[in-house]
């Protein structure tokens, strides 16, 4: 299959193109607060070079325990969005948990996101291919990414082909994930865009006394690996404080070191890419 380009407003996403941004606090704390950080997110991308989509959740429906913050709710999250996307200027990306929220979240974000731990749910699957919005589908930590196969038939089968495929580390035992690199050249071979998730690949689930625990010094590491993959997206969850998050706290990456490291990213990813072109190697076969 040949390598597929989105676009996202005038942003075009490729395995072969310079790696788009994805990022934002994990989950919508307060008006105020998500477009500060967007804007902020938004100078900081654009002085590195790096196009931007922002990302954050009006609702965190799979938290593991009741008494976590789960958001504002969909009401006051798509308003937000709604202003990040008109008065910052950028594009958004927001996930849905259930399938009666794909229509209203449609008209707000860009890019309607399929958690890790639904992505195999097929009424969800479906009603999102069908908004006609661009989908990231996330793989989930319990299946092998030849296994994302037909969760993309399930989603080109209503004629969307308007995917992002985003790798988040894979189940190793009980509270651990591990990111198998074999996973990138495997989804790769589908032809979509593929996206690494650096920051929830280094939870610990379940490992902070009812919550994710996580090792946020292997943030970095782990991105970097992933970008040498010739990939098209990374995808962070930056807090302006990560220890007073009110999710992901272990895991999200400080806004202040977000420049320097996108900086230090974007020359390994025109190193890496433009190796891939004198190559010819662009797009890598799984089983040759």
């Amino acid at each position: 299959m040949g390598a597929k380009k989105v676009a996202v407003g005038g942003i075009e996403i490729a395995n072969d193109r310079p790696f788009v941004f994805i990022g934002g606090p994990c989950v919508i704390e307060g008006e105020d607060a998500t477009l500060a950080n967007a804007r902020a997110l938004k100078g900081i991308c654009e002085g590195a070079g790096v196009p931007f989509i922002f990302k954050s959740s009006f609702d965190k429906a799979n938290r593991l325990s009741a008494a976590s913050f789960r958001g504002h709710g969909i009401e006051l999250g798509l308003t937000v969005l709604r202003r990040v996307r008109d008065e910052v200027g950028v594009p958004v990306l927001t996930d849905v948990h259930e399938t009666s929220q794909v229509e209203r979240v449609a008209e707000v974000a860009d890019v309607i996101q399929i958690p890790a731990f639904l992505c195999r749910q097929t009424d969800l699957v479906l009603e999102v291919a069908r908004s006609g919005r661009v989908v990231n589908v996330k793989k989930g930590q319990f299946i092998s990414p030849w296994d994302m196969g037909s969760i993309i038939d399930k989603i080109t089968s209503v004629g969307n082909e308007n995917i992002i495929i985003t790798e988040r580390g894979t189940s190793f035992g009980y509270q651990n994930l591990v990111v198998d690199f074999r996973s990138f050249h495997v989804l790769k071979e589908f032809g979509f865009p593929v996206c690494f998730d650096g920051t929830h690949s280094t939870q610990l689930p379940g490992a902070a006394a009812g919550a994710s625990g996580g090792q946020r010094e292997f943030v970095y590491p782990l991105t970097r690996s992933a970008i040498a993959q010739g990939i098209a997206a990374l995808f962070w969850e930056v807090h302006e404080n990560p220890p007073a998050a009110l999710s992901d706290a272990a895991t999200q990456m400080p806004l202040a070191e977000v420049g320097e490291k996108l900086s230090a990213l974007k020359e390994l990813d025109a190193f890496i890419k433009r190796g891939l072109e004198h190559s010819g190697a662009a797009h890598v076969k799984t089983h040759e």
